[in-house]
């Protein structure tokens, strides 16, 4: 029996997460982002580019969306549903 596993993007990465955490009451992307990178080490996306693109396929799937990544401008966390 052979084991084979096709090479997922970092799209594909984001929707999986974001469909699995649909029910809950929101999602965080800056678990979502420790998540991808566990599942891609060697991704060369950016956080912000990959804060987008959860912010996108929350959208697209209503889910709610914590933007809880601190940054230097700011460290409150920003809640959108």
């Amino acid at each position: 029996m052979t084991n084979a596993f096709h090479a997922i993007t970092v799209e594909e990465a984001a929707e999986a997460y974001v469909r699995s955490r649909a029910k809950g009451r929101f999602l965080s992307v800056a678990q979502a982002i420790r998540a991808i990178r566990i599942l891609m080490p060697a991704c060369r996306v950016s956080d912000r580019e990959l804060e987008e693109m959860l912010a996108a396929v929350c959208v697209v799937h209503s889910v709610p969306v914590a933007f809880d990544i601190a940054t230097a401008d700011t460290a409150e966390t920003r809640l959108y549903s």
